[in-house]
């Protein structure tokens, strides 16, 4: 897994949905399914839960996972049913690629403990001002490598699931359009996004 995709929070290292899934199609993913096991309500205190089927040359790998107000992020408590079904791909993928880590967006809470893994042993100088690795990147030039195409994909996804007013708004906030972002800025608004607090 790319330590793009890596991140650390009290510690532990977790991986992003984002990186299953760039990973599971390198590796011939053919399909993804969802089905929504429980439609959230006051009976049964607002939990989502759905089940994912991936499909790969490999097999047939399933997940289920379960998001509610109360283990996820306050901007994702209106859209526990989106990121039930985020979960439940996530541990399928994770399945389905051999992946041991958890995906960060399985865990919940507004906990803004997480930090991207190669700024964990970073100085505290260099954080405020951005990584000792971003800084050198830049330095080198390669700080700047535009975001892929399947960032932005994925980012754009989330930013219409999770920002009031979409991507007008979301490029408003940033000050730049969601197709000028770096590597490390798409990078660090998805890991934001599903589910750190902004």
């Amino acid at each position: 897994m790319r330590e793009e995709y890596m991140i650390e929070r009290q510690g532990k290292r977790f991986v992003l949905y984002a990186g299953l899934l760039e990973e599971a199609h390198e590796r011939g993913l053919r399909s993804i399914e969802t089905e929504l096991l429980q439609v959230p309500g006051v009976e049964n205190g607002d939990v989502a839960i759905a089940r994912a089927v991936v499909r790969t040359e490999d097999g047939k790998f399933s997940g289920i996972g379960d998001a509610s107000p109360a283990n996820v992020n306050r901007a994702i408590a209106p859209h526990v049913i989106r990121m039930a079904e985020t979960r439940a791909k996530a541990r399928a993928l994770r399945d389905a690629i051999n992946v041991g880590v958890t995906a960060f967006e399985e865990l919940g809470g507004d906990e803004e403990a997480a930090v991207p893994q190669s700024a964990a042993k970073a100085p505290a100088k260099a954080v405020a001002n951005g990584t000792r690795e971003e800084a050198q990147a830049k330095e080198e030039g390669r700080g700047e490598l535009p975001a892929t195409r399947k960032q932005l994909n994925y980012l754009e996804s989330l930013i219409s699931d999770v920002v009031e007013d979409g991507i007008a708004k979301f490029e408003d906030m940033v000050g730049k359009q969601v197709s000028e972002l770096t590597r490390e800025e798409a990078s660090e608004w998805i890991g934001r996004l599903s589910g750190r607090a902004a």
